[in-house]
């Protein structure tokens, strides 16, 4: 991981690397390793790019996974809109036709509140988050340059999506949720 992010910092960096250990403090059972390392990191819009590698093999994802509530606040507003929203459901219906895998870290049941439930992009509208991922099996070409070539083809691949992102959405300006107040 550590050359792999060595190779994509002067394009993409810096990059921040996952602690290995998880949070056991408030959970019985729950092993104290993750079973994958991952790195990620910021564009100056906002969309984060992000690469992992574990047992099963490499993962690569570019866009925003969990927005924050001003993000989220201005993803569906710019949903909504016909023009912007028609723009973005183009750019994740390219997406899947190149394989991508569209994903969030969650999304509600029903439509958000404010928007009707037969919405047009009311899919989208539901996510809490969008982030296009590609991953690929353990093979031998994840110890060689090839990784870096793939990684990087994933996240110029999802260019549009973090674009539209980054225009539309941009970065929080919430303080983070662990942060101390003072």
């Amino acid at each position: 991981m550590e050359a792999l992010l060595a190779a994509l910092d002067d394009e993409f960096g810096p990059f921040h690397l996952f602690r290995p250990y998880n949070d056991v403090r408030f959970s019985k059972g729950k092993a104290p390793y993750k079973t994958a390392i991952g790195a990620a990191a910021e564009s100056q819009g906002g969309s984060t790019f992000y690469a992992q590698f574990s047992g099963s093999g490499m993962m690569a994802g570019c866009g925003l996974y969990h927005m924050a509530s001003d993000q989220l606040d201005r993803f569906r507003r710019a949903v909504h809109d016909d023009a912007r929203g028609a723009e973005l459901a183009a750019i994740v219906r390219e997406a899947e036709k190149a394989r991508y895998t569209m994903e969030a870290m969650e999304q509600l049941k029903t439509a958000p509140r404010g928007y009707p439930k037969d919405h047009p992009r009311i899919v989208l509208l539901r996510r809490k988050g969008l982030i296009a991922t590609k991953s690929w099996p353990v093979a031998g070409w994840l110890h060689t340059a090839k990784a870096k070539d793939r990684v990087v083809d994933c996240w110029r691949g999802g260019g549009l999506l973090t674009g539209w992102l980054d225009t539309h959405v941009g970065p929080s300006a919430l303080p983070p949720p662990d942060a101390e107040s003072f």
